[in-house]
């Protein structure tokens, strides 16, 4: 007796869709997440109430635990920096590096944050 062929369910086929296109867009989101990255970094090196915000916004895509970042801090944001910590935000969802390996100078840049915006100790 032969078995019948094996069906797979309407959702799961879906979800494989959607996994698939998502893949397809990978490389304009990578393009679109470095550039974002690149206009944002030089933000976060400088000394304003915005260089703030995006610096640690930053530093939490870099370690997370050691710098938490209330989402609210970005209503503090301008649109178009807002706008590139969204397009950095979704490269960062399925990272193939880590954020400051996208940035020459990274660890450089990462440490010199870290002193500018990291959490003082008392």
């Amino acid at each position: 007796m032969q078995k019948p062929p094996l069906q797979i369910p309407q959702q799961f086929r879906d979800a494989l869709a959607a996994l698939a296109a998502e893949e397809a867009e990978r490389p304009a989101i990578r393009a679109a997440g470095v550039e974002a990255l690149g206009r944002l970094v030089p933000v976060a090196l400088r000394d304003t109430h915005q260089s703030r915000i995006v610096g640690m916004f930053l530093l939490s895509l870099y370690n997370g635990q050691a710098f938490p970042f209330p989402l609210t801090f970005l209503r503090g944001l301008d649109t178009a920096l807002w706008n590139d910590c969204m397009t950095l935000l979704r490269l960062d969802r399925r990272p193939g590096q880590e954020v400051h390996e996208y940035f020459e100078d990274g660890d450089a840049v990462w440490s010199q944050l870290k002193k500018d915006w990291g959490p003082k100790p008392e």
